[in-house]
C-alpha cells in the first residue's frame, strides 16, 4: 500500500514519510479480539528465525485455502481468519510464530479442559511444523459457576497461582505444568465481563506465559557458560599470582599468550550468548508489564501469578544477570591484567633493545680502535715497502755516478714516505665513511 500523505487546504497534499504508515499502523497491529463466554482456545508457539518465517506463511496460506477462510496478505507479520464458529490468529515475532486457535463456543461448554485439547487441535494438524515446538497451552474460558471450583480437579495444587482481576470481574488460574498431552492448562472464569475485556484479558494472560517460557530460554545457556566462566577466574587468579613472582620475559610472554588465549574464549562465549540474555531482559520485561497491567487481587490463600512468578522466576533471571555480569566484570580483569603484562613486556623489551645497543656501541668503538690499530700498521707497512722500493732507487742512482752517502738518503726518505702513505690511507677511509 502506497503511503499516505495529508490533504491541506486547496487540496494541496503533503507527502509522507516512507515510514509513516508502518510506524502508525503498529499501534494497531494487534488488537484485541473480542470473546464470547464460554470458550476454549489453543495456542502453539514455534521458534524460527527469518528463513522459516516464509515457510511459515506458505503454510498458513495452503491451510487457509483448504479450509475456505481468508489467506494472509503477502509480506504479513500477523493475521485473523475466521473459520466455523472460530477464528485463527497467526503472528510471526523475530525468533518465533504463533497459532492461536478460538475455537467455537460448544468446545468450551461442558466440564473445564473436556474434551483434552488434543482432540481439539485438528487444525493444527494439516500444518507443517514450522521449527521446534515450545509453547503448547489449553485456555478455558468458563462463565461463573456461582460456587467455589474445586481446582485440585484440574491443577497440581502445590504449584496452583490464581487471582482475580483488577476489579474482580475475572479470576484466572494455572499451575504452569503441561498436563498428559503436554499443554499447559489455564482457566478464566468471567464473572461479568465484556467481550471485549474478556478478549484482552485472554490475550494478556497467554502473553504471560508465551513470554514467560521465552524468557527462561536464557537460564540453559547460563548454566552452560556458568562453568567455563568459573575456570577461567580461576586461572586468572593463578595466572595474577604468578605474574607477581615471575620477572623475566620468557614467562611474561607465556602468561601472556595464556591470558590473551582466556580472553578469546570467554569473548567467543559472550558473543554466542549475548542475543539470548537480552532477549530474556525484554521477554522478562513484558511478563512484569502483562501483570502490572492486569492488575491482580488474591483469591483465598493461593498465590497470585506475580507472587508465585517471583518466587520461582526472578531467581532464575537472577542467575542469568549474574552471568551475564560476570562476564563483562571478568572481561575487563583480563583486559587489565593483559595490559599489564603487555606493559611488562614492553618494559623488558626495552631493557633487552638497551642493553643491546650499548654492547653494539661496545663493540663499534672497539671496532674503531681495532681499525685505528690496523690503520696505523698498515701505514708501517706500506712504509716499509716503499722504503725498501726507494731504497733500490737510490743505490741505482748511486751506481749511475750520483754521489752521496746510500745510508743517509734512504734515511732521509723515510719521514717523507710515511707521511705520504698516512695522507693517503687517511684520505681513503674519510672518503669510504662520506660515501657510506
Amino acid at each position: 500500500m502506497a503511503d499516505k500523505g495529508v490533504t491541506i487546504a486547496g487540496g494541496k497534499s503533503l507527502y509522507a514519510h516512507p515510514l509513516r504508515n508502518a510506524v502508525l499502523g503498529e499501534l494497531h497491529a494487534r488488537p484485541f479480539t473480542p470473546i464470547e463466554t464460554p470458550r476454549r482456545v489453543l495456542l502453539f508457539a514455534f521458534v524460527g528465525g527469518a528463513a522459516q518465517a516464509q515457510a511459515d506463511r506458505e503454510a498458513l496460506t495452503a491451510l487457509c485455502a483448504m479450509r475456505g477462510m481468508q489467506p494472509p496478505p503477502e509480506g504479513a507479520k500477523h493475521h485473523r481468519s475466521k473459520f466455523d464458529g472460530g477464528m485463527l490468529r497467526w503472528e510471526s515475532h523475530a525468533e518465533f510464530s504463533t497459532y492461536t486457535w478460538e475455537l467455537p463456543s460448544d468446545a468450551g461448554s461442558g466440564m473445564p479442559f473436556s474434551p483434552k485439547a488434543a482432540s481439539l487441535a485438528t487444525g493444527m494438524a494439516q500444518i507443517p511444523q514450522p521449527g521446534p515446538l515450545l509453547v503448547a497451552i489449553d485456555l478455558h474460558l468458563v462463565r461463573d459457576p456461582g460456587k467455589d471450583l474445586t481446582f485440585q480437579k484440574f491443577f497440581d495444587f502445590a504449584s496452583l497461582a490464581a487471582a482475580d482481576n483488577s476489579d474482580g470481574a475475572a479470576m484466572f488460574a494455572t499451575d504452569f505444568k503441561p498436563d498428559d498431552d503436554g499443554f499447559i492448562r489455564i482457566l478464566v472464569v468471567n464473572r461479568s465481563m465484556t467481550q471485549e475485556r474478556v478478549g484482552a484479558l485472554v490475550q494478556r494472560v497467554l502473553e504471560l506465559e508465551t513470554y514467560r517460557t521465552l524468557a527462561l530460554l536464557g537460564l540453559p545457556e547460563a548454566q552452560r557458560i556458568s562453568p567455563a566462566i568459573g575456570k577461567i577466574e580461576r586461572r586468572l587468579a593463578e595466572v595474577t599470582d604468578e605474574l607477581r613472582q615471575s620477572g623475566d620475559l620468557r614467562s611474561n610472554h607465556k602468561m601472556l599468550d595464556e591470558i590473551t588465549a582466556l580472553a578469546a574464549g570467554l569473548e567467543a562465549d559472550a558473543a554466542a550468548s549475548a542475543y539470548r540474555f537480552g532477549a530474556t531482559r525484554a521477554y522478562y520485561e513484558i511478563v512484569k508489564l502483562r501483570l502490572d497491567t492486569i492488575g491482580e487481587r488474591k483469591v483465598g490463600g493461593l498465590p497470585t501469578w506475580t507472587s508465585f512468578l517471583g518466587r520461582r522466576m526472578a531467581p532464575a533471571m537472577r542467575t542469568i544477570a549474574t552471568v551475564e555480569e560476570r562476564q563483562s566484570r571478568l572481561s575487563e580483569k583480563l583486559a587489565r591484567a593483559a595490559n599489564l603484562l603487555r606493559t611488562r613486556v614492553d618494559v623488558a623489551l626495552e631493557n633487552q633493545n638497551r642493553d643491546l645497543l650499548t654492547a653494539i656501541n661496545d663493540r663499534g668503538r672497539a671496532q674503531l680502535r681495532l681499525q685505528q690499530t690496523v690503520e696505523g700498521l698498515s701505514v708501517a707497512a706500506i712504509s716499509y715497502y716503499m722504503v725498501g722500493l726507494v731504497s733500490y732507487l737510490i743505490k741505482g742512482a748511486h751506481e749511475y755516478g750520483l754521489k752521496f752517502d746510500i745510508s743517509i738518503a734512504t734515511a732521509a726518505s723515510v719521514p717523507v714516505i710515511v707521511a705520504v702513505v698516512w695522507f693517503i690511507v687517511r684520505r681513503v677511509r674519510r672518503r669510504y665513511v662520506s660515501e657510506h
